[in-house]
């Protein structure tokens, strides 16, 4: 499957941080952050599990209680139920994968497959 670059509007999670959805199976979805600089996003958890990697920007990243300056090319992964969050120290972007699907970040008219 493929899909191709849409113009969706983004989502704002938090101030300052919007997400979109890119694609989209029946386990995974692949989401993009934008992440302002200055702002956070707040500890938070879910079950999915959470792979990112960092596009640009610099971001410090808490994991589980645990915090690590991050900077493009570098990579994460998030346990379900591990409580996470952010400070935005520069503009970023960010791609992220989630598993098992996240319902909540579906699209309006969908996307994948």
């Amino acid at each position: 499957m493929f899909t191709k670059a849409d113009p969706q509007e983004y989502e704002m999670v938090a101030p300052g941080i919007r997400r979109k959805t890119l694609c989209h199976g029946a386990e995974t979805l692949m989401s993009e952050f934008l992440l302002a600089a200055g702002h956070v996003l707040p500890l938070h958890g879910h079950p999915q599990e959470q792979t990112g990697y960092l596009v640009s920007g610099r971001l410090r990243l808490t994991i589980g209680g645990v915090t690590r300056d991050v900077a493009p090319a570098d990579s994460w992964c998030i346990p379900g139920g591990v409580e996470h969050g952010a400070d935005v120290l520069e503009d970023a972007v960010a791609v992220e994968v989630f598993s098992p699907l996240r319902e909540d970040y579906l699209p309006p008219f969908g996307r994948g497959g």
